[in-house]
């Protein structure tokens, strides 16, 4: 299986967009990066977990999961890296290939000589993108596919059979 471990805020400071939304509310940019990973695990079929140290959420370690991606938030006094570490030494066995999903050069380093693979932020977004480009066109392609009509129908009465078809009449 293969896990990819997410370094949060490093992520949400690594990308224009999460920069962005960091700047006016925190727990949108956290949202987001959630959102899109839940996007990338379900299409993907990777197992993630995205790591958020206490720096901006202050208090008792949890652990919780949104979209079916595991969220872990830090003790109050421990890094993310210092969690990525721990993880990447539980999860990296025969079964598991782990990836790190980080710009922290020295985080790199560390996670690669416990056996993990690094993935920069850039890498992992440019991956995120193609994988919504590739969701796109399997919609439109789909789309090209669906039976149509052998008989010529205005566009106001097939939307009515379409609703007919789907119950909403």
């Amino acid at each position: 299986m293969i896990v990819l471990v997410v370094d949060g805020y490093n992520i949400i400071g690594a990308w224009d967009e999460l920069q962005r939304l960091k700047e006016i509310d925190m727990a949108q940019a956290r949202d987001r990066l959630i959102e899109w990973m839940a996007e990338y695990q379900a299409y993907s079929g990777h197992r993630v977990i995205i790591v958020f140290d206490a720096y901006y959420v202050k208090g008792l370690a949890s652990k919780l999961e949104a979209f079916k991606v595991e969220i872990i938030y830090t003790k109050e006094k421990e890094t993310a890296d210092e969690c990525i570490e721990k993880l990447v030494t539980k999860l990296k066995n025969v079964q598991n290939q782990v990836y790190v999903a980080t710009s922290d050069y020295a985080e790199q380093s560390t996670i690669f000589s416990r056996g993990a693979l690094r993935k920069p932020a850039r890498e992992l977004y440019i991956e995120l993108k193609n994988m919504e480009r590739e969701i796109k066109e399997n919609i439109q392609n789909h789309k090209k596919i669906q039976p149509q009509s052998k008989i010529a129908l205005d566009e106001d009465v097939l939307e009515k059979f379409e609703k007919w078809r789907r119950g909403d009449i």
